[in-house]
């Protein structure tokens, strides 16, 4: 048995954690998979697809930007979110990594 991780993840897993913590609502993953392949929405395009209020789905969208799961660019007045593919790629190859060699 591992012990050195019973009170403190490593500080690499850290990301991983804000990641899945940020996938871990039924909301925030409706956000995603709102998102077509390349695409780039508003939180008003988001909005008009969601039964949340504008205002919980820009809760959502900060959540998901802050754990890297999605990029907001401004354009103007307006921001745009896009899902970060490659940061989710390597995160969850990094659990897939530590799956195949671990356990």
């Amino acid at each position: 048995m591992k012990n050195n991780y019973s009170r403190a993840i490593p500080e690499e897993w850290r990301e991983i954690s804000a990641v899945f913590t940020a996938l871990g609502d039924e909301h925030r993953q409706r956000i995603l998979l709102t998102f077509e392949p390349g695409e780039r929405l508003n939180v008003g395009q988001i909005a008009e697809v969601s039964t949340l209020a504008r205002s919980t789905v820009s809760h959502h969208l900060k959540v998901l930007r802050e754990s890297g799961v999605l990029i907001a660019e401004r354009e103007g007045k307006e921001i745009y979110f896009h899902v970060n593919k490659a940061y989710l790629q390597d995160t969850l190859g990094t659990v897939l990594d530590y799956l195949s060699t671990n356990l």
